[in-house]
């Protein structure tokens, strides 16, 4: 080969002969060729014989052709079927025979392939099989190699695989034949045309299509033929050239500009004499012949250019080429032909034109898309070029512009078969949004059906003006219809959203929406920047009509997941905008929409509404739209009025000479327009240049005596009219209306646009010159609309942009008047440059391109911080749901994808990931994320969260990358000022989360000043313009004052100020409702590096609606002004409600650092008001801080001692282990062998309960008479502890054993002889409270406190005082108490989760929670804790959501389908039924104990995985776990309102569960906190924690029941007392936490006698007792409140309540009032559960403390006795406890009343606790319906015969009781009477003597007369729990109402018993004995006693 030498200088070359190269080269390329290898599969040959000659498109057709039956087949043959099933395929649709019209060979051919295959085949796969085969055929016919973008470099010879490089094209190819999607129809071969069966209008009416291109017949003369005869030609040997050569040289010929004659001759020396006949017919059909080259040269040519010219895509992977001299030269060579042939006209009027081959050439002549022939086209990028334009199209050249008229297309004939759907065929609610229309039009009649009738997702493609808004109503309709149930249409059901371009746009659509469905009480709300709406406004909206970002923006954050989750459907309006900068966001939200649908599996219908498109296919694939039915296409014939259009090009480069004419232009089209009778719209594209372009119009035609035709003053109107024009205030409109022109913009007034409005709809004015907005805005169309000028000054750009596809279409929508004109007329004058550009965009032949790539990041950042993508692997399924990845795979050039990567990669799977992978690596530099790129996996940061809430891309978070362009001054501040506040937020939040104080300050000052409007530096009161009049401001701006100047000043010395004195009041009234609080707060150590802060806050102004709101939101800031950091932050929300309330309180904690700072700072800033904010100061002047802690004991390195060392044989069978481990061995000798107290601190699992029984072994060895008591703070470890020792010390031991709790009191005798006494710390405070009388409390030997740590939570003081009780009762009785303690520590945790609403936070703490459980567990036992009983639920629903999408639903079940079953069948929550399916439990307080200890025993098993509990398990039940997810450490406290955080102990406990001793070297724990407080929760994970005593709180009650014991009958007794308390040694060492300054004993002293004296006053101010000097003895009140363990406050509230003859009513609202309801959870949003209830009970409750856990205990009681169905599962056990609390509260209320001789409040209250037992009203109900079977029919029969009670019932015989009911259930209502029972009352009165002294005494005998009913056990099926039959015995007097003697009994058979009647009563006539059941309604019995 002639390789020249190296190249030194141009001088040293030699000659280089490129000619003689290329031959060269060719003939290599030749016999490599030919020595090709024969290592194809035999398939091939079969199917191409001649397969080593075949062409490269031959080849890759070939595998399109074997991967389309792999698609067919499902890939799942073996290769001999595989080859068959290819075969027969080919035989069917690869011959010559082949029918033109594919579709019906192929509906014949199908049957006979699907009984080869065996199965039904999809049309679609089918059609790609036929098609593909038909490629094959035709290819291998053609005699030629080459195809459709091959270079001249590989020409007909060239499939080379030899020299390197030599496959390389010389440019990008336009077309690489890969799987090309045949759906558009697309012609391949001209004996292969089709059509895909869904566009057939005729079949099946989806498509209304109009092709204006039919097929060339096969026998006509064309390129085909051409060939066929150069073919035969050369086979006859006329001809030296190849077949194609010569047809290529004929072509030349042919196109020439010669003579015929010339054209003749030439032909005849080409193809020789012997072809007469050929030329012939070459000379006659010259002309069809040419039109079919240059039809396949445009072809070829607009296919190179829409590979060349992409604009603005990113280029990846660029390629680089290496070449060999020679091909440099070739190359060069070539550049300078393609320049040649440029510079020759559009027209390919060339002879030498770079066509690669004539196959080439003829494939292209045969392409027949839609649109496909060309018209001129400018330079630069968006010179595109453009293909054919509709018939009748003229175009003409003028001096100095080209013009394309382009006719109207005339509308469509309606089909045969075509209707329209009448009104009155809708449904009658649907009818109501149709008024005023008689029918449907065309369009909205061919998509009814499956719009109306069908849930499919649909998209329309259709002219402007064809009435989309009606197709959207349609959809809405369908969406209505689906929520009417029962006559009622459920709003709450559904959100509707309607999604518009633009805000003028949404606002229209919003108007009209409104209007046309208010008859269905539908409300429909715009949602954009411009109209915010408040949550209750969302809430009752039912359609939302908003802009793409801002529901971008809403569906970004969480905490509006439950807005988004209601949307039922999405109408997406002018998709076609995919196209636009604003594109990115349609696909955002699409894929958001989508993919919600798939993982929650519910139903949203996208409907899309677009212009005409070409590739409507991609984008109904884009939005999930099934092509068969739910896709529209509709074309210009369809248009109402039709369109003519003309696109006027203009040439003139100089700037004044194109101004000028562009006007005449102008002109000329209005006056044309004008002389026909028709009203003309100039769009112009500046406010200014409306009023500009007016006089412009009105001088030219002055100038050309024209003005006449214009003028309006003969319209009948003018005189009134011109009148009302002359008011306005606009002179320009004024002097315009004179010539009959308008002007109309948005920065008019109101009035004068509508004015211009109608006056243009009148016709009085002729030329309205107006802005796009009008376009949008206003429906007000005009015959003629020219758009003059499109280029337009876009501010975000800071530049010139064109008019875009939307807004032109949106301006020709309003041409055409389509009541009045045949057709319209849209103009358009642009720059010839973009006269291609427009032609193509307005003919629908500009396929849209996806603009997601720009924006990839800010979408990618959003979803991660949303929480739906979490790692690389959903990132690209995200990114499949996107258009962007539609066009990458039809269009990949576009998208910087090479054609090898498309081969390598068809799925572009590998593309994708490097796109997400790269976006990901640069948000992961900007900190928006974190990257793992080892695991793949994503996390959102705070900075990330920021820039998605609000909005803010990847380059403005990224500061250092921000850059500003040119600014024009008044869009651009327009521009700024719609983002500023936006993006100030952002960077304040920033501020903040860095903790700076003086850059977050200045930045929340800022963010006000925008939100404002106003200077920071202005008068605060500036806000309250509206208000204050502008001097008065002034005034007070001029004379300096500040607020707190004016606070101080009266009103009249203000008045004076501003010297105008009624001002004085007004300012003074306003300075009331500035916002403005108090704060003020108690700082306490915790440690030596930690306080702990509450706060308070009191509001301290006027709250007035119209300024405030509902709600303020003030930021509470604790600051180090000398470090300038800030150390917490919190948004604090006060609502109206708090304002009226007591101070708000809250509590938090903060670092402190050594040295100390001399001060903090508390700061309280409004959110949203300039000045509002306050300041407190936290001085560390005299703070003394904790003494350091003592560290943990070290585990000694011991050698584990065996079970033998406790030397009792009985003892060492308890064990059923050998060695104790190294926590028992090291204690051991302390617990088994001494006396010592002992605190013992471990983890959870290290046995510490062991520990414990070798304390309780040395007692029974040491005491044997000696009690055990074993307290734990929960009733589950109490019941635990009991199971245990059971099967272990009872069983074995003999010991013997008794529970204490709510659920169980055991009687004397068996405490009296129990050895271990099991309680709960408030049942044993209550019993060892009268210690003295109880002789087992005096005999503790040893007591065991389980999670002694609790001291320092709610329940703490209990357990101190108990602590403290039993070491003072040790030292009176002088026996010693042991002591043992046990208490929790700690394990290792991961940390941190943003967000800041709890639900949404909740919610998207799920997906972290799950990938926690595959990274760290995947097949260990989890737990999950979570705050609440509906939180466990919302958890687990989503694991198995998360699992299925994972494809592994069942992957935590490990137990087969039998006995699944079996244990499901057990279970009665629907709830725990429905997760355990999936191996994951549920655990809460909720369930019933059957179900809780199922589900406990399956999660101990291994048989589920995952048990998702409430924080009580943590306490309650030893299920470790080998992981622990702490999924949020806070909870809702109905008391305060908010959520508030876990005690620190409870999540220690909770993360003790981690790990199992048995099974696991180690525990992990995963906590999810919110963002904020992850620094406080490491510190104290890993610091040990002090337990301070909350013992001061909660004094009162301790101390009382201690006076009522008699321990304390002096004020020394009460400090004695106190020294005996943990609070009196933390005092000691946490002086400062307490509020002490040091710990001196006068200190100490002085300190706790005030506190006692404090204590001792409020005790006897509420009736407790009372103090005389320095003694105390106990009232009645006080003793009621210790016998019954109530809080004094509520025995006081009942002494000042309670009365004589208290009724039923007030009763209730005492009993709900109790304190003991005060921890009665009020959840989120319960108030509104709590509205409903209300309107439903019979009694009133207060209205506006809806979400008072009073208020709802008030409405359980009402609700339970009115036997209703509760809203809410949480409901049911929140009535649980309520009942259960009340039985205590309501006998102390009769005690209270009997102790005060009330009789008939005692009564009363007696029904009260009766009604709370059988859930009935007493007095309405009848006693009957405590009979389970009663019904209304039995009770009024029963009513009717006379029997009114249960009693009446109880007397009759059987035979009568059967007797009377024979018609009803007799037998079930006689077995249900038996549960009652029938008492028989004896008296005997024995006076006493005549002795007064002696009182008389009555003797009572009692008896069960039936028989049966020998149980104690009382029916009270509505009761929660058992409960003993119980019976009050009352003597009184009913005359006066007076009590003498009250006494409680209960018996099984038959009892006896006395009652001495008090020596005052004389009256015995009127003294009445009643007996008063404590459970049966209508039991009560009277007797007299005399």
């Amino acid at each position: 080969m002639l390789i020249p030498l190296p190249r030194l200088t141009s001088s040293f070359r030699g000659p280089y002969d490129v000619d003689e190269a290329y031959l060269r080269r060719k003939r290599i390329l030749e016999s490599l060729k030919s020595r090709r290898t024969n290592d194809e599969p035999e398939l091939a040959r079969k199917l191409i014989p001649r397969w080593d000659e075949a062409s490269d498109a031959l080849h890759q057709t070939y595998r399109q052709y074997v991967g389309s039956v792999i698609e067919l087949i499902n890939g799942e043959v073996t290769s001999e079927e595989f080859r068959e099933v290819a075969k027969s395929a080919y035989d069917l649709f690869g011959g010559p025979d082949v029918d033109s019209s594919i579709t019906k060979s192929i509906q014949e051919k199908k049957i006979e392939l699907q009984q080869l295959v065996g199965y039904n085949i999809q049309d679609t796969v089918l059609l790609k099989v036929a098609s593909l085969a038909q490629r094959i055929y035709a290819l291998q016919n053609t005699s030629s190699e080459a195809v459709i973008g091959q270079d001249l470099g590989a020409d007909e010879h060239g499939d080379n695989h030899g020299e390197f490089g030599s496959n390389l094209s010389f440019h990008a190819p336009s077309r690489f034949i890969v799987d090309v999607p045949l759906e558009n129809g697309a012609s391949l071969t001209s004996d292969f045309q089709f059509k895909t069966a869904s566009f057939d209008a005729n079949r099946n009416g989806h498509m209304a299509y109009i092709d204006h291109n039919s097929t060339a017949d096969l026998k006509t003369i064309n390129l085909r033929w051409l060939k066929d005869a150069c073919d035969l030609i050369v086979k006859n040997g006329a001809s030296q050239l190849s077949g194609d050569e010569l047809a290529m040289a004929l072509c030349r010929v042919l196109l020439s500009d010669k003579a015929g004659d010339e054209i003749a001759g030439d032909l005849l020396d080409l193809v020789g004499d012997g072809a007469f006949e050929t030329v012939q017919d070459l000379l006659s059909h010259r002309k069809e012949l040419v039109e079919a080259i240059q039809h396949g040269l445009l072809m070829l040519k607009s296919e190179k250019m829409s590979s060349n010219s992409q604009p603005k895509m990113p280029s990846y992977g660029t390629q680089v080429t290496i070449k060999t001299e020679s091909e440099r030269q070739i190359d060069k060579l070539r550049r300078k032909e393609e320049k040649r042939n440029k510079r020759v006209g559009e027209y390919g009027g060339t002879l030498d034109f770079p066509v690669e081959s004539f196959s080439s050439l003829l494939l292209a002549s045969e392409k027949k898309q839609p649109f496909d022939y060309l018209v001129g086209a400018g330079q630069g990028i968006n010179s595109i070029l453009v293909s054919a334009l509709p018939q009748g199209t003229t175009r003409s050249h003028r001096s100095g512009y080209e013009e394309v008229r382009i006719p109207p297309t005339p509308t469509a004939a309606l089909r045969p078969d075509e209707k329209l759907i009448e009104i009155k065929e809708l449904d009658d609610f649907s009818q109501a949004a149709f008024r005023g229309y008689k029918s449907l039009n065309r369009i909205q009649s061919r998509i009814y059906q499956t719009t109306y009738h069908t849930n499919e997702n649909i998209l329309v493609c259709a002219p402007t003006g064809a009435g989309k808004t009606n197709i959207a109503m349609i959809a809405i309709l369908h969406e209505i219809k689906q929520h009417f149930k029962d006559g009622f249409l459920h709003k709450d059901e559904f959100k509707i959203v309607y999604v518009a371009p633009m805000k003028a746009l949404a606002a229209e659509v919003t108007a009209t929406f409104s209007h046309r469905l208010s008859p269905l009480n539908l409300v429909v709300k715009e949602l954009t920047g411009d109209m915010q709406l408040s949550k209750n406004e969302l809430v009752e909206t039912q359609m939302i009509v908003t802009t793409p970002e801002k529901w971008d923006v809403i569906t970004r954050k969480s905490s509006d997941m439950s807005l988004s989750m209601l949307v039922k459907l999405l109408i997406i309006d002018e998709v076609h905008l995919l196209n636009d900068d604003r594109g990115s966001v349609i696909e955002a939200l699409v894929a958001r929409t989508l993919r919600q649908v798939e993982s929650t599996q519910s139903m949203i219908r996208i409907v899309g509404l677009s212009a005409t498109l070409p590739n409507y296919l991609e984008v109904a694939q884009f939005l999930h739209v099934n092509p068969e039915s739910g896709l529209f296409f509709f074309d210009s014939s369809y248009r109402p009025v039709p369109l003519a259009q003309q696109y006027i090009g203009i040439s003139e480069k100089d700037y004044s000479k194109k101004n000028l004419l562009f006007n005449s232009i102008c002109y000329d089209k209005v006056l044309d327009s004008i002389k026909q009778g028709h009203q003309a719209m100039v769009f112009v594209h500046s406010r200014k240049d409306t009023g500009k372009t007016a006089r412009t119009l009105i001088e030219l035609a002055l100038k050309a005596g024209d003005l006449e035709s214009f003028m309006n003053d003969k319209h009948p109107q003018f005189p009134l009219v011109k009148k009302e024009v002359n008011k306005s205030r606009n002179r320009e409109l004024v002097e315009l209306f004179e010539s009959g022109f308008g002007i109309h913009h948005a920065g008019m007034l109101r009035s004068d646009r509508a004015l211009t409005e109608r006056l243009f709809s009148d016709g009085l004015l002729k030329v309205l010159v107006c802005t796009a907005t009008l376009a949008w805005g206003v429906n007000l169309p005009a015959h003629t609309v020219i758009i003059k000028g499109t280029q337009l000054y876009d501010p975000k750009a800071g530049g010139w942009r064109d008019l875009g596809m939307l807004d032109v279409m949106q301006i020709f929508g309003r041409a055409g008047r389509p009541q009045f004109d045949k057709s319209g007329e849209g103009i358009i004058l642009t720059t010839h440059d973009k006269l291609a550009y427009y032609l193509r965009l307005l003919t629908s032949q500009l396929p849209i391109e996806s603009q997601f790539i720009s924006s990839l990041k800010d979408n990618l950042n959003a979803e991660v911080a949303l929480g739906t993508v979490t790692n690389v692997k959903e990132a690209c399924a995200w990114l499949g749901y996107t258009y962007l990845f539609i066009r990458m795979k039809t269009n990949p050039l576009v998208y910087g994808i090479s054609w090898d990567e498309v081969i390598g990669d068809p799925s572009l799977a590998s593309k994708q990931r490097s796109l997400i992978i790269d976006a990901a690596r640069a948000l992961d530099k900007a900190k928006m994320m974190r990257f793992d790129e080892k695991s793949g996996n994503f996390y959102c940061t705070e900075l990330g969260r920021i820039a998605s809430h609000f909005y803010l891309q990847y380059s403005s978070v990224y500061i250092s990358h921000g850059s500003i362009e040119s600014f024009s001054l008044i869009s651009d501040a327009a521009y700024i000022s719609a983002s500023l506040g936006r993006i100030m937020r952002a960077l304040f939040e920033i501020c903040l989360r860095r903790g700076w104080c003086e850059m977050s300050s200045f930045m929340l000052q800022y963010c006000k000043a925008v939100d404002r409007q106003i200077w920071p530096y202005q008068h605060p009161l500036r806000q309250f313009d509206r208000e204050l009049s502008a001097e008065v401001l002034r005034k007070l701006e001029e004379r300096g004052t500040d607020l707190d100047r004016l606070y101080e000043m009266e009103e009249k010395d203000i008045g004076a100020l501003i010297r105008y004195a009624p001002g004085g009041k007004l300012v003074k009234q306003f300075l009331g409702y500035f916002p403005s609080i108090s704060l003020s707060a108690t700082v306490s150590p915790i440690t030596r590096t930690v306080l702990k802060v509450d706060l308070l806050i009191a509001p301290d102004f006027v709250w007035k609606d119209r300024f405030h709101g509902t709600a303020e939101r003030w930021w509470i800031l604790v600051e180090d002004s000398e470090n300038d950091h800030i150390y917490h932050s919190e948004l604090f929300i006060l609502t109206k409600k708090m304002a009226r309330a007591e101070p708000q309180k809250i509590s938090f904690t903060i670092p402190i650092f050594e040295p100390h700072p001399p001060q903090y700072y508390i700061r309280a800033v409004s959110d949203s008001w300039l000045y509002a904010e306050s300041l407190y100061t936290v001085s560390f002047h005299n703070l003394t801080l904790p003494e350091t802690q003592v560290s943990h004991t070290e585990l000694l390195d011991l050698r584990p001692l065996p079970v033998s060392s406790l030397a009792n044989e009985a003892y060492e069978n308890l064990y059923n282990f050998s060695h104790f481990n190294p926590i028992q061995t090291q204690s051991f000798h302390v617990l088994y062998h001494l006396d010592d107290n002992v605190l013992l601190g471990a983890p959870t699992g290290s046995g510490k309960t062991i520990s414990a029984e070798l304390a309780m072994l040395h007692l029974f060895n040491t005491q044997p008479d000696m009690k055990v008591v074993y307290i734990a703070p929960l009733k589950a470890i109490v019941r635990e502890r009991m199971n245990d020792w059971k099967k272990r010390l009872v069983s074995q031991l003999g010991k013997k054993m008794v529970e204490m709790t709510g659920d169980f009191t055991p009687d004397l005798m068996a405490l009296l002889s129990a050895d271990i006494i099991i309680s709960t710390p408030e049942k044993w405070d209550g019993i060892s409270r009268s210690w003295q009388s109880r002789s087992y409390v005096m005999k503790v030997g040893l007591m065991i406190l389980d999670e002694i740590h609790l001291l320092g939570a709610d329940r703490g003081p209990i357990l101190e005082v108990i602590v403290s009780r039993m070491r003072y009762i040790s030292s009176q009785t002088e026996r010693s108490v042991r002591f043992v303690g046990l208490s929790t520590a700690l394990a290792n945790a991961r940390w941190g989760y943003p967000g800041k609403f709890y639900c949404p936070r909740m919610n998207s703490m799920n997906k972290p929670a799950y990938a926690a459980i595959c990274t760290h567990s995947p097949a260990k036992p989890v737990l999950i804790f979570v705050s609440s009983r509906r939180q466990t639920r919302l958890t687990a629903l989503d694991l198995i959501q998360l699992a299925a999408s994972d494809e592994s639903p069942r992957q935590f079940l490990n137990i087969p389908e039998a006995s699944l079953e079996m244990v499901l069948s057990q279970i009665t929550d629907n709830n725990l039924r429905h997760t355990l399916r999936f191996g994951i439990g549920l655990h809460h307080a909720g369930l019933n104990d059957r179900d809780r200890s199922l589900v406990e025993e399956l999660f101990s098993n291994n048989k589920i995985q995952i048990l998702v509990c409430t924080s009580t398990l943590a306490w309650g039940v030893n299920l470790p776990a080998h992981l622990v997810i702490i999924k949020g450490t806070e909870y809702y406290d109905g008391k305060a309102k908010r959520y508030v955080d876990f005690p620190i102990t409870d999540i220690l406990q909770m993360m003790g569960r981690a790990g199992r001793p048995q099974y696991d070297q180690h525990g992990k724990a995963v906590i999810l906190v919110h963002e904020p407080k992850k620094s406080f929760y490491k510190k104290f994970l890993y610091e040990p924690f002090p337990v301070e005593s909350n013992l001061r709180e909660h004094l009162h009650n301790h101390i009382n029941a201690e006076v009522v014991s008699g321990t304390i009958s002096h004020k020394e007794d009460a400090v004695h007392y106190l020294t005996w308390t943990y609070l009196f040694r933390r005092l000691v060492r946490n002086p400062s936490y307490y509020g002490l300054e040091d710990t001196e004993a006068s200190t100490l002293n002085s300190y706790l006698s005030r506190l006692m004296q404090d204590t001792f006053e409020d005790l006897e101010d509420s009736g407790c007792i009372k103090m005389n000097e320095n003694s105390v003895e106990p009232l009645m009140l006080g003793s009621i409140a210790s016998q019954y363990y109530l809080s004094y406050m509520t025995v006081s509230m009942f002494g000042s309540n309670i009365g004589p003859s208290t009724s039923l009513e007030v009763f209730l609202h005492i009993l709900s009032a109790a304190s003991e309801f005060d921890e009665l959870p009020v959840r989120h949003n319960e108030e509104n559960i709590n509205k409903t209830l209300a309107e439903k009970v019979p009694h009133m409750v207060d209205e506006h403390h809806l979400d008072d856990p009073h208020v709802k205990a008030n409405l359980l009681f009402q609700a339970h006795f009115s036997r209703m169905e509760l809203p809410v599962t949480d409901y049911v056990t929140d009535l649980k406890s309520v009942l259960d609390q009340s039985i205590r509260i309501i006998q102390a209320m009769i005690d209270i009343c009997a102790n005060s001789g009330w009789l008939s409040s005692t009564m009363t209250c007696m029904h009260l606790l009766q009604m709370v037992m059988q859930g009935l009203w007493f007095g309405k109900d009848s006693s009957l319906w405590m009979l389970p079977s009663m019904n209304e029919d039995i009770l009024n029969h029963l009513n009717n015969i006379g029997i009114l009670s249960l009693q009446n019932l109880l007397e009759l015989p059987k035979a009568k009781f059967q007797q009377m009911l024979q018609r009803y259930p007799a037998s079930k209502l006689y077995q249900d009477l038996q549960y009652f029972p029938r008492v028989r009352v004896k008296l005997k009165l024995h006076t006493g003597d005549d002795n007064a002294s002696k009182s008389a005494v009555l003797n009572i005998r009692l008896e069960k007369a039936n028989s049966k009913h020998s149980t104690v056990r009382a029916f009270v099926p509505r009761y929660p729990k058992v409960k003993v039959e119980a019976w009050w015995l009352v003597l009184g007097n009913a005359t006066t109402s007076e009590l003498y003697a009250l006494k409680r009994i209960s018996f099984s058979d038959q009892m006896v018993t006395r009652m001495a009647l008090p020596p005052t009563v004389t009256n015995l006539q009127d003294t009445k004995l009643f007996l008063v059941s404590d459970c049966y309604l209508g039991f009560e019995q009277e007797y007299s006693i005399s």
